[in-house]
């Protein structure tokens, strides 16, 4: 009696199916590419070539991230060619909150079973993403965990490694009091809140491919708007206004606007932002409608601010006109007063959205 035969294909992993992954999704990688970068896919470990006589005391930063629930509904929608863009701006923008210089970057993707067109069609959006970021994605990993995941579900983790200068490390340290508070506007939910956003839509029966009254365009589409990139324009306004007028660079993700700014104030400070100098978005106020109260979508939700910078007030306007400029809708919200309340440093709204 012979032996039953096993094969790793009827195991749930297709190495056939992975390799053609990977050569769909080629030369959308190698658009990313960056001088520094040596050799290209297929090696165990990617290489790039840090020119340390070009700075004068590096630092390494890194951040690690993922898309979250966000990826549901692009499942729901059958669209993968978005997500790909929020897991590099959610790893991008927390490098950048410190003045460092996008790399590089690795993803990692977990599915069910790797059906190559979608795999590419993922990594087509992170190659997309890297270029918006200036970094090069030197490599990653799909894995198939058929025992783990069902067929058509997948998720998504990056890691990013930037590079600042230790005289040129922006944060809390640098804040002063008087600081303008530069607002610059999301491009929709980005990568958060989306475990709540997914419950009022099921509850409230929301389709996804209707416009719902104060919408643009079809629900889904507004939802899966990937993620506003800012790395590159922030990187601008340091390398313009300099770290004497740029002091810090807050990532508006899970926590909210207050929250996340707090992260930036520095004890006896605290940020006093004015819903006034901005409208909350239409998709957001719909959350609101289906039941959302106000004080949980600050918190869950961005609310229309993505990412935040303290700066020296006389440089507040250039700042504006800069980011303007280059297509990143911004605003003075407020501004870094001393606390009289002995209070702990933080952050918090005042006023009434427009």
């Amino acid at each position: 009696m012979s032996a039953e035969q096993f094969t790793y294909a009827a195991s749930g992993v297709d190495i056939d199916a992975g390799e053609r992954a990977v050569t769909l999704m080629k030369a959308a990688v190698e658009k990313t590419n960056r001088p520094e970068v040596v050799g290209g896919l297929g090696g165990f470990a990617g290489l790039f070539a840090l020119d340390t006589a070009k700075y004068r005391k590096p630092l390494l930063a890194s951040s690690t991230d993922g898309v979250g629930t966000k990826i549901a509904l692009a499942r729901q929608l059958d669209r993968h060619d978005t997500v790909g863009i929020d897991l590099v701006a959610m790893v991008v923008d927390d490098l950048v909150a410190c003045g460092a210089e996008p790399l590089f970057l690795q993803d990692y993707v977990a599915c069910g079973k790797v059906v190559p067109e979608r795999i590419a069609s993922i990594v087509t959006g992170i190659a997309a993403g890297c270029t918006l970021a200036g970094a090069a994605l030197v490599g990653g990993e799909t894995a198939e965990h058929g025992d783990l995941m069902d067929a058509e579900e997948y998720d998504l983790a990056a890691t990013a490694v930037g590079v600042v200068e230790a005289d040129a490390v922006l944060g809390p340290e640098r804040v002063r009091a008087g600081d303008a508070v530069v607002a610059m506007a999301s491009s929709g939910f980005h990568s958060n809140g989306y475990s709540l956003v997914r419950r009022v839509v099921a509850a409230a029966g929301l389709d996804l491919h209707a416009t719902p009254a104060g919408l643009a365009r079809p629900l889904g589409e507004e939802l899966l708007e990937p993620t506003r990139i800012y790395a590159l324009d922030c990187l601008a306004l340091v390398a313009r206004h300099g770290v004497e007028n740029v002091h810090a660079f807050a990532h508006i993700t899970g926590g909210g606007l207050a929250g996340n700014t707090a992260r930036v104030v520095p004890d006896g400070l605290e940020a006093v932002l004015d819903r006034a100098t901005w409208a909350l978005p239409p998709a957001v106020r719909l959350m609101e409608e289906h039941g959302v109260p106000r004080e949980e979508s600050e918190r869950a939700f961005n609310c229309g601010v993505g990412m935040v910078s303290a700066v020296a007030p006389e440089v507040a306007d250039d700042v504006v006109a800069q980011l303007t400029a280059a297509g990143v809708p911004a605003w003075v919200a407020g501004s870094l007063q001393e606390r009289t309340d002995g209070g702990a440093a933080g952050a918090r709204l005042v006023g009434t959205y427009r």
